[in-house]
């Protein structure tokens, strides 16, 4: 049976459903319960909160077995929007409440005060609308802006685009150093990470696919890994990949695939420059 650890409260492995729409976002979020997923990762600008609400409703799992993230859109910062967004995610999802509520992305050109919207994501857990609160794609000054604003404590994630192929290092210490964990979002780069020489080297010892050796890199690492895909076999292989366990020297080996190849949108931060 695959045991999945916890980094802070969060499930070090989850589904996530970024690009999952309509009837095959229910069919991969089924199957992906079934399996034995019970971390799921959605957010309102995916459109799909519907659909993870219906089938994760519908499934065999409890809801307290259940960790459910979604995120408030960086257009949803002002006074009053982000609890109006997250209350619109609660009924898309059909929830009475979600388990990490993420702010999606700092303000753009911080249009709004970054305390403001950080201090009223703190009220909505308050109020039981989240039991647990983060931050995504926050730069190095916006941490310790946030830092500052709610403290550390409060702060259960930092999900930002790491894999094998960009480890993201500036920001991870940054954080790892304050004491949040890392969630890692494309942690198979987009396919990138599912093959390659040495990747597909160290599969070959372990008797497993590269995707999952990336994703068992990360784990290891202790970072969140929320890998999605609509093909019901790499769902599967991708959550057995916590029943693997690098050696130091095969963990070494990948440490040194880290590059530049990041595949976020251009307009994400400039996390290595980032201050």
């Amino acid at each position: 049976m695959t045991l999945i650890p916890t980094y802070g409260v969060i499930p070090a492995l989850g589904y996530g459903t970024f690009t999952r729409k309509g009837e095959e976002c229910l069919r991969c979020v089924d199957h992906a319960v079934n399996v034995g997923y019970r971390h799921f990762d959605t957010a309102a600008f995916y459109e799909n909160e519907v659909e993870v609400g219906q089938a994760l409703r519908g499934s065999s799992a409890s809801r307290d077995d259940l960790f459910v993230t979604t995120k408030v859109w960086y257009d949803q910062l002002g006074a009053g929007e982000v609890r109006a967004s997250t209350e619109a995610s609660l009924e898309r999802l059909g929830m009475g409440y979600v388990d990490l509520l993420l702010i999606h992305w700092p303000s753009p050109d911080d249009e709004v005060p970054l305390q403001q919207y950080m201090e009223e994501i703190v009220s909505l857990k308050a109020e039981g609308l989240t039991r647990n609160i983060g931050v995504s794609n926050f730069t190095r000054r916006h941490i310790d802006e946030a830092i500052a604003a709610i403290g550390t404590s409060e702060i259960a994630t930092n999900q930002c685009e790491v894999n094998v192929m960009f480890h993201n290092e500036p920001i991870v210490t940054h954080c790892q150093n304050a004491g949040i964990p890392m969630t890692a979002y494309l942690p198979l780069a987009k396919g990138a990470a599912s093959s390659g020489c040495e990747l597909e080297r160290i599969a070959a010892k372990y008797g497993a696919t590269a995707a999952q050796i990336a994703l068992s890199w990360l784990l290891g690492k202790g970072h969140i890994a929320i890998p999605s895909s609509s093909n019901t076999t790499r769902i599967e292989q991708n959550f057995r990949a916590a029943d693997i366990s690098l050696s130091p020297g095969d963990t070494e080996a990948l440490d040194q695939m880290n590059g530049d190849r990041r595949v976020s949108p251009l307009w994400a931060p400039d996390w290595d420059i980032a201050a």
